[in-house]
């Protein structure tokens, strides 16, 4: 007797070996294709939209590129997941986690077919994760206390993360700008501070950073170009009423001295609401909405400075770093907080008028102005600054500093090598696995900069054995050369948390023995 199928038509499920064969096949596809935009000698990829423009990105970003792909498989799914949240929680790393939890599959597959429990696989990857970060945290060097190393670690790290990004010919110029920036912030990890605008023309190397907030707008006609300890009002209201403007109503007249006293009525309520604004006692008013030619007449005449159209991401970051509040009423000037700054000028970077804050409440705010060649490179060059911009600001938090070139995987393979000795059972194959599974990160690194791996990994490998030792690959001279001399460094936060985000992927990509494809439930007809 045929059972009758349980689920409807169009859902559709995998059991056992072809559902585990799917995931680990989605989730290697994906880490081979951003295998190659890994390390200094990484390559970019283009990403162009099929939607309307056909937008086009340039970028060797891993969540990036991960994040504008479409993808049908729910391991790869996975993977995109845990390089967005690597993204989001330390900024740099996004390419490494996905390569490494693409090995860890990898290695696992082999394991399963040599028919090893997957359950058994992970319990020896969770030993070898443990004892890979203690090996790292044996290593980490911290020099919170002395401020002058302390800078030059945050200098090599942020050297580090863009020598594989747009910016590494001007790495030491853009690497100052970030810790400059970083350092302002006085610990704190609120990057709205850090305001970046980026302007075509010049070159990357004419960026420049500025103390002080920049409001991308031009100053109006008629008004103070320049203003002393501005007292700032901040709003999002509408002030173009004063044209008879009711949507969907119809007002009928018998002449046209009527529809002139609905315009002067209009007129008034605008006067009165201007007025209640300058009652404010204040010098500069920054709108999100339009203001018309009538308000910006009576703010001209009483010396204020009327900003509108300020972006919304500008009036958010502006009330913030001049200490005020976003106001749409104006009943109230006591419950209203104004923002103050000392300065506002009008500044010109290219072709462009821009509106300088200077003297800000909020000390540590400073925007980084980018120049460049294209869109694209600027848009590059913005996420390249914000990966080194995260990475610095989790490292004055987290002062642990490791080396980096390969070196960190090096240690942690010896530590696994060590381990697998020691552990009896199936286990220790699962921990000789995870140890192969990290030495992908420095092959991959020598391979994309077409040197050959076996050698140099077998080279670090014998360096490795002797105590106290810093090799990692030079990809520049092409051999194994010496971290801590050539100022390759990492945040043990960022390795740390690619350690264990790629670990817990690979477990729970390898946790799956089905995978059921449903259909949405369609909407009943009630007709």
């Amino acid at each position: 007797m045929a059972i009758e199928r349980i689920l409807k038509d169009e859902a559709s499920e995998e059991k056992g070996e072809r559902a585990r064969m799917a995931s680990f096949v989605g989730a290697m596809a994906i880490a081979d294709l951003v295998k190659t935009t890994l390390g200094p000698k990484g390559m970019d990829k283009i990403l162009q939209s099929t939607g309307r423009g056909r937008e086009v990105t340039v970028t060797n970003d891993g969540a990036t590129i991960l994040k504008s792909l479409h993808i049908d498989n729910p391991a790869a799914k996975v993977l995109v997941d845990i390089s967005k949240v690597q993204d989001d929680e330390v900024g740099d790393g996004t390419t490494s986690v996905v390569v490494l939890a693409g090995e860890l599959l990898r290695e696992a597959e082999k394991l399963v077919a040599a028919k090893i429990h997957p359950m058994t696989i992970i319990s020896g990857f969770r030993m070898a994760a443990e004892c890979a970060r203690n090996a790292l945290l044996q290593k980490v060097v911290d020099n919170k206390a002395d401020a002058e190393k302390f800078r030059s670690d945050l200098m090599h790290i942020a050297m580090t993360t863009l020598s594989s990004k747009i910016l590494s010919q001007d790495k030491e110029h853009f690497a100052n700008l970030a810790v400059d920036a970083v350092m302002r912030l006085k610990g704190s990890t609120n990057l709205e501070a850090i305001q970046i605008i980026k302007k075509p023309g010049g070159s990357l190397k004419n960026s420049f950073l500025d103390e002080g907030f920049i409001l991308d707008k031009k100053i109006g006609i008629g008004q103070p170009k320049r203003i002393e300890n501005a007292k700032i009002l901040v709003a999002n209201t509408a002030m173009d009423t004063d044209k008879v403007k009711i949507y969907g109503a119809r007002v009928r007249v018998d002449s046209m001295s009527r529809v002139a006293e609905i315009e002067g009525a209009e007129k008034d309520k605008m006067r009165e609401k201007v007025q209640k604004i300058i009652g404010h006692g204040i010098n500069c008013f920054v709108n999100r909405q339009l203001i018309y030619n009538f308000p910006e007449e009576l703010f001209a005449d009483a010396g204020i400075l009327a900003i509108e159209h300020a972006d919304f991401d500008g009036i958010e970051r502006l009330a913030l770093v001049t200490g005020g509040e976003i106001a749409s009423t104006f009943d109230n000037p006591e419950s209203v907080k104004l923002g103050h700054c000392k300065l506002i000028e009008e500044i010109m970077i290219g072709e462009d008028k821009l509106i300088h804050f200077s003297g800000v409440a909020m000390g540590q705010a400073c925007t980084i102005v980018l120049r460049g060649a294209s869109h694209h490179v600027l848009d590059e060059a913005e996420r390249s600054l914000h990966d080194a911009l995260c990475v610095l600001s989790q490292t004055v938090n987290d002062s642990r500093v490791l080396l980096g070139g390969g070196w960190p995987e090096m240690v942690m393979a010896r530590e696994l090598d060590e381990l697998t000795r020691r552990t009896a059972g199936k286990k220790s194959l699962a921990i000789e696995a995870f140890s192969r599974a990290v030495l992908a990160i420095p092959t991959t690194i020598a391979d994309n900069a077409g040197l050959d791996s076996a050698e140099l990994i077998s080279q670090l490998r014998a360096e490795h054995h002797k105590e106290g030792c810093t090799a990692g690959i030079d990809v520049i001279s092409g051999s194994v050369g010496d971290m801590a001399e050539l100022g390759i460094s990492e945040s043990f936060k960022v390795k740390q948390a690619v350690l264990l985000s790629a670990t817990e992927a690979a477990e729970m990509i390898l946790r799956v023995d089905q995978i059921i494809t449903c259909a949405p439930r369609r909407r009943e007809d009630h007709m």
